[in-house]
């Protein structure tokens, strides 16, 4: 029986602890540590220092954001640092489902709280006020204004962001992002680059440019399309990835069951958190639909009223 019918059809609490845990096992991490390279530490530390320094700005002029939005911030924030810097980014060279659980890091936790953080005004408020001055009359040109317009259109943004998810899965790129740190990069900075793209534009752009219902629509294929993904992965009678081949063993798995139990990590805890987001937005469209209609049902009666009198 392979790992994943185990896993699958296996009746929950029959042997299921024992089987998870020795599949799941990392042995020690002696191999494994923080290991501060200087194109991810660089960046992170510059942003963060800057954040605080615009944080300070902000305070001694009274107009210091919320606790909640710097909290949001320095948790997605670290949620980069875990994903990038920590053990995770050297056991994902080695096994397979840690890459996607860095990837889901990535995608699902430090993407949307860097969102709901608002470091932006911050990070401006950093720099020296002729150079904040600058910054913000390029970013009101109308050049750059069109740019981000149809960039954050949602079907643009969406279309990015699977787009960048299914093409960095094709055999032939997620190998050669392991055999080249730059191809690495430009695939982590991808990853990060849509899906902030893809949650600004469902948590900042909703009220604008995305209606509740369309919000709906926005999530709920992506749910779709992702789960299909981790799918693929997780019932293939193959492993996809040669890299793989040599190093899982290693972690007393075979290739296939690494990227089985990837497949997994993709298609359940992903798309489930998706799926009750999805949810979440239905509830509050049906809530509204129900709120504007009794409006309209008020106004009715209310003209309704007049006119009689």
């Amino acid at each position: 029986m392979s790992l994943i019918t185990q896993l699958v059809l296996q009746p929950v609490g029959v042997g299921t602890p024992a089987l998870l845990a020795a599949h799941l096992q990392l042995g020690t991490l002696g191999g494994a540590a923080w290991t501060w390279p200087t194109y991810i530490i660089v960046p992170l530390v510059a942003t963060g220092v800057l954040y605080l320094l615009g944080i300070f700005k902000m305070q001694r002029k009274g107009s210091a954001p919320r606790g909640l939005l710097i909290l949001s911030f320095v948790a997605g924030w670290g949620a980069l640092l875990l994903a990038l810097d920590s053990p995770i980014h050297e056991l994902s060279e080695q096994l397979f489902w840690v890459h996607m659980t860095q990837h889901e890091i990535l995608m699902l936790v430090a993407a949307p709280l860097l969102v709901l953080g608002r470091p932006l005004v911050p990070l401006l408020w950093a720099l020296p006020s002729g150079s904040r001055e600058a910054v913000a009359g390029v970013m009101r040109s109308t050049p750059v204004k069109r740019t981000w317009f149809a960039v954050s259109a949602p079907l643009t943004a969406w279309l990015l962001h699977a787009a960048a998810l299914w093409l960095w899965h094709a055999p032939a790129l997620f190998a050669a992002t392991l055999r080249s740190d730059a191809i690495h990069a430009a695939q982590h900075i991808s990853f990060l680059g849509t899906a902030l793209l893809f949650w600004w534009t469902l948590l900042e752009n909703h009220g604008r440019r995305l209606g509740y219902g369309v919000a709906v629509l926005y999530v709920f294929t992506t749910t779709i399309h992702t789960s299909v993904l981790g799918a693929l992965l997780t019932f293939s009678s193959r492993p996809w990835y040669s890299p793989y081949f040599l190093t899982a063993p290693a972690w007393h798995i075979s290739a296939l069951e690494d990227q089985q139990i990837g497949g997994l990590i993709m298609w359940i805890p992903a798309g489930t958190l998706l799926t009750i987001i999805a949810l979440v937005l239905l509830v509050k469209w049906l809530q509204d639909s129900q709120q504007r209609w009794e409006y309209t049902r008020t106004a009715e009666l209310i003209r309704a009223s007049r006119s009689g009198a």
